[in-house]
């Protein structure tokens, strides 16, 4: 799925103090990196797409963007009731203004309906030839390797472990970049000395600069998925767990590409915040928000209310899933989030919150490089978010009420997953209890903020109380952006390069 971040939080980024980090700077990055197809006519014919503007589509980037083109009567039934509730998409999701219910993007290739995605699509046979690069696989790097000569430390290079079990250093020339994502940049730098002294000295790991923010101000997309059963001969991927059903279309892809299994159908929603009657006006806002003030007082927190106090930022997310998802406590692995438990067949609609009160962090227990961090993802710890996203799931019962469209393709008097109705708070929020996962976008734990206000790294992306060391990944996020977080990182990605490429210049080492 690719869908793309709000006007309003990309301008709070640069409201917190990252000059060149607002929305009219980065949307050409969030166009730089991808070629997007225009939706195919089947698409069309049933979920409209009329809000779709060919003048986005300039990007002409390596990762490819397409439409699907199986969309069915949900999709349809999607589209008919959020309009009806007063949620009809007015324009192009992807210019930052959108509310209401959408079809996204997904980076599939269209021509050979595979994933596009950065090692396929930026690492071409071209950029592999090049003299300046060396990929290096099977090895990890175990910590950054710093001069401390002189009044600044500097990153001169990187320790790394091989297949083998040896280590060796590796010499930078001009700088050195950690991309190793939200979970393990912060654990490169407190195994390399930049962290919380405490921790650091705990662990006996040099401390080089002592900085309690590495780590912290992670924040992450908490989803609520809930599934309901459909009637007869309504559309829906339970049917693959009928080993003849899937070996058809496996074998149907596998010919000629043709099928549901190379394509992305899921329909989306940007909501305003919203309970069981419907949006909620600035006054239930603000008393929503009082009992919390005292808990709002930072700058990431504030930016975050004034966000939602606004009545077009997507507070909420809603997704239409194909198929049943059973929440398992505690999964043997991944697949097992969502493998079908239950006989009959069913579609699922999740809830996401878009912007979270709640600050969770990762750290180093072990100066070990390969023992994992600990990530405690502090869900709820703002109640706040709990009560928000209670209220998200109050509204799913507007969207399946059998009176709406889609709620005529449900089974009447079907079986939903779990078996609770949201028709009052409470029991929304034993939903959100039961329900509540990841939905892995984990963002943040090396913010680019000033250093006083939690900040890692300062708005070019450059390692406080350190020379020659950036962070270029969604752990740089100062907050988690609405949807899905593939646009940002690229769009991050991106913007870094020019910025690393005029420093480059100016220093004459380019």
């Amino acid at each position: 799925m690719l869908l793309y971040p709000s006007r309003g939080i990309v301008d709070a980024w640069a409201a917190l103090g990252n000059c060149g980090w607002d929305y009219e700077t980065l949307a050409p990055y969030l166009r730089k990196f991808a070629k997007v197809h225009p939706p195919p006519q089947a698409a069309r014919d049933v979920v409209g797409l009329t809000y779709h503007d060919e003048s986005l589509a300039n990007g002409d980037g390596p990762i490819q963007i397409s439409y699907g083109q199986g969309y069915g009567p949900t999709n349809k039934a999607w589209m008919e009731t959020f309009a009806d509730l007063g949620l009809e998409v007015g324009s192009d999701p992807r210019n930052g203004k959108a509310l209401g219910a959408f079809q996204n993007a997904a980076s599939i290739d269209p021509a050979s309906k595979t994933r596009s995605y950065a090692a396929s699509a930026f690492y071409a046979s071209e950029v592999a030839s090049r003299p300046n690069l060396v990929v290096l696989t099977e090895t990890a790097v175990t910590k950054v390797l710093f001069d401390r000569t002189g009044e600044n430390p500097i990153a001169t290079g990187v320790e790394v472990l091989t297949k083998d079990g040896q280590k060796k250093e590796i010499a930078a020339s001009v700088e050195v970049i950690l991309a190793a994502g939200a979970l393990q940049s912060p654990q490169l730098l407190e195994l390399s000395g930049v962290g919380r002294g405490a921790l650091l000295e705990e662990l006996g790991i040099p401390l080089v600069v002592d900085n309690p923010n590495v780590g912290e101000n992670m924040q992450d997309h908490a989803i609520v998925c809930q599934s309901f059963e459909v009637k007869d001969g309504i559309p829906s991927a339970d049917v693959l767990r009928d080993p003849a059903v899937l070996g058809a279309l496996l074998a149907m892809y596998q010919a000629s590409r043709d099928g549901p299994l190379g394509q992305n159908t899921i329909s989306v929603a940007y909501v305003p915040v919203v309970d069981g009657s419907g949006i909620l006006s600035a006054e239930a806002k603000k008393s929503l928000f009082a009992p919390y003030e005292p808990m709002l007082t930072a700058p990431g927190t504030q930016a975050v209310r004034s966000l939602l106090e606004s009545p077009d930022e997507p507070a909420f997310q809603y997704l239409l899933f194909p198929s049943q998802i059973t929440i398992s406590d505690r999964p043997a692995s991944m697949a097992d989030y969502i493998v079908p438990t239950m006989p009959e067949n069913y579609i699922t609609v999740m809830t996401i919150l878009n912007h979270p009160f709640s600050r969770g962090s990762v750290h180093i227990s072990s100066s070990n490089a390969t023992e994992l961090p600990t990530w405690d993802p502090a869900y709820n710890s703002n109640p706040l978010d709990l009560e928000l996203l209670s209220r998200a799931v109050q509204f799913v019962e507007r969207i399946v009420d059998p009176s709406t469209p889609f709620g005529a393709v449900l089974k009447e008097g079907g079986k939903r997953v779990p078996d609770i109705r949201a028709d009052d708070l409470e029991q929304a929020k034993e939903i959100v209890r039961q329900r509540e996962i990841s939905v892995f976008h984990v963002s943040g734990s090396c913010a680019m903020l000033p250093r006083g206000n939690g900040g890692v790294v300062d708005e070019n992306l450059c390692v406080y109380g350190v020379k020659g060391l950036r962070v270029v990944d969604a752990s740089v996020f100062p907050l988690e952006p609405s949807g899905n977080i593939q646009s940002m990182v690229y769009a991050v990605a991106e913007r870094a390069a020019d910025l690393i490429k005029e420093k480059r210049r100016a220093e004459n080492k380019y």
